[in-house]
């Protein structure tokens, strides 16, 4: 069985840390040894993969672009049937017909959706093609620019496997929410320190298109996620298309560097300056950006609701005990998995910790600037993921939940590819050390640590200083798992009696779920996301938060 790189190197730093004193040396050297021998590994990958595609050439990467011969009799036999295009703006579904109950699958050119032939009673026309799957979400001008796409009617449902060469898997999160037939709006928002964020909306819901709602909601990703962790799972599963339909104007942040927001007003990503961050630069920078454009677009006196989840949460903390103006401009917080203490986490994370304060070897083992980005090997795998094995694909599960926890009864294994394809969106590996730093120092919810010497520079002190919690006065929901590595409970309860306004203490119901089941969960609509709802709608008057501490 060959294991992920990451337990392999988790377990060389284990054995390490049990040496004599001069391990950290030994452990420097056993790393350039895996790198060198990671390099045979590749290849053999490349291998496989070439020949999974009929490729004989060894040599040179595979190619699924299409032959220009073979693109010009796809378009000619679209050309044919081809329509009028649309009314501007408008993206309408591809595949015009009415649903019969033949599945029978037919594979077209790969940028063309893979669908029923009994769907396609009309093809669609060039032009439909092209604004739907060429959009792109790189076109954004450097400035705080506002792009739209509606559509009439959704494409029609489909719950079969999808194969390797569907460009579904592949979608943007645009795409995705414009597939499943709401509207969505691209923002780009510009930092106080030049970081340029994307931001997604679905600001209608499908019920009422055309009147905007009154109620206001923002959700943030975890680490390593982007805005595409709130819909993967679909209308009627993912949190985000819930929470359009129950009438919220929805709002998608994306952090800094990850897929959506990776550019600067004058860094380059290539450098060290770009990534040198961490999750108290996305709390103290990209958090108020976001929150004050919409403020800016709807009105400074406008509520908005807060969800995060994991890394999402530790920002809203940070926020909230550092700028306290944001307690009043917030109307509440939900804590999906919170993460601010760490006393009680389980995750294989905390034997990074033994290593925590040499940060130059913690960034020899998990990169000098990005952690985990979004690599082209990645997003090949994730073509393959759904015709491998089923042996091989639980491998590739418990790879994906490794850090996380792992609860195979709500994993839904048709989503493994189009996961694949948008994880891990990217992180710096500076966010990493930071909370590796919380866990080797007894979970302490603080600063970044420079070492004595950086933190007099830094701070004035030779401890990073701690986020002082009785300074978050906002009304907060924290909603935990048992089985979540990360968020444990000793720390949620710790992190909930601390809190000035607290509304409540929610367990999901089910031992075996997890730290990322709040997202991808078979179940999260019944066992969280109604819960949810209901402390929105009811939490802060029902459950006693009347008047405000300030």
């Amino acid at each position: 069985m060959k294991l992920p790189v990451f337990v392999i190197i988790t377990f060389l730093i284990i054995q390490t840390a049990q040496c004599e004193q001069d391990w950290i040396p030994k452990l420097s050297n056993v790393i350039d040894i895996v790198r060198h021998n990671l390099r045979t590994i590749g290849y053999n990958i490349r291998t496989k993969i070439l020949a999974y595609f009929n490729d004989s050439d060894t040599s040179t990467p595979p190619n699924y672009t299409l032959s220009k011969e073979k693109f010009a009799r796809e378009m000619n036999e679209y050309s044919r049937v081809s329509k009028s295009p649309k009314e501007s703006g408008k993206v309408t579904k591809i595949f015009q017909g009415p649903v019969t109950s033949k599945k029978t699958l037919v594979k077209e050119a790969p940028y063309i959706i893979q669908e029923t032939k009994s769907l396609l009673e009309e093809k669609p026309s060039l032009e439909e093609e092209r604004i739907y799957l060429l959009e792109s979400r790189d076109t954004q001008s450097p400035l705080q620019e506002t792009t739209t796409a509606t559509t009439s009617s959704p494409a029609p449902e489909r719950t079969v496997k999808r194969s390797s060469e569907d460009p579904y898997i592949h979608f943007t999160t645009p795409q995705l929410i414009v597939f499943h037939g709401y509207s969505v709006e691209t923002h780009t928002v510009l930092t106080d320190d030049g970081y340029f964020l994307t931001v997604h909306r679905i600001p209608f819901s499908k019920k009422n298109p055309k009147k905007l709602p009154e109620k206001t909601v923002l959700l943030h990703h975890g680490l390593l996620g982007s805005s595409a962790d709130w819909i993967i799972t679909g209308p009627k599963k993912a949190l985000a298309y819930i929470l359009s339909d129950a009438g919220y104007d929805v709002w998608l942040a994306n952090a800094r560097g990850n897929t959506y927001s990776r550019s600067h007003v004058s860094l380059s990503t290539d450098s060290f300056a770009f990534w040198n961050f961490t999750f108290h630069d996305i709390a103290q920078h990209d958090l108020p950006a976001v929150i004050d454009h919409i403020m800016y677009l709807k009105g400074w006196d406008i509520k908005i609701n807060y969800i995060g989840h994991s890394m999402g949460t530790t920002i809203l903390f940070s926020l909230l005990s550092t700028k306290e103006q944001y307690n009043k401009i917030l109307r509440a917080g939900f804590a999906l998995a919170p993460v601010a203490y760490m006393s009680d986490v389980r995750s294989p994370i905390r034997y990074l910790a033994k290593i925590s304060n040499s940060i130059e070897l913690m960034m020899k083992i998990l990169g000098q600037n990005e952690f985990l980005p979004q690599s082209e090997l990645i997003k090949i795998f994730a073509r393959i993921a759904c015709e491998i094995s089923p042996y091989e694909e639980a491998i590739c599960e418990n790879a994906i939940f490794y850090l996380c926890g792992f609860d195979e009864k709500q994993f839904n294994r048709t989503l493994l590819p189009i996961i694949l394809a948008h994880e891990p969106a990217g992180a710096s590996t500076r966010t990493l050390i930071h909370y590796a730093q919380e866990i080797h120092n007894n979970g302490r919810f603080q600063q970044y640590d420079y070492g004595p010497m950086g933190n007099m520079r830094q701070y004035g002190t030779l401890k990073p200083p701690e986020y002082e919690m009785k300074k978050v006065t906002l009304p907060i929901a924290l909603l935990s798992a048992e089985n979540d590595w990360l968020s444990g409970d000793v720390d949620v309860t710790r992190l909930f009696v601390q809190l000035a306004n607290p509304i409540e203490h929610y367990i999901v119901p089910l031992k075996e779920f997890n730290h990322v089941d709040f997202l991808w969960a078979i179940d999260a609509p019944v066992l969280v996301y109604n819960k949810l709802l209901h402390l929105m709608e009811e939490g802060i008057s029902h459950y006693g938060v009347n008047e405000i501490v300030n």
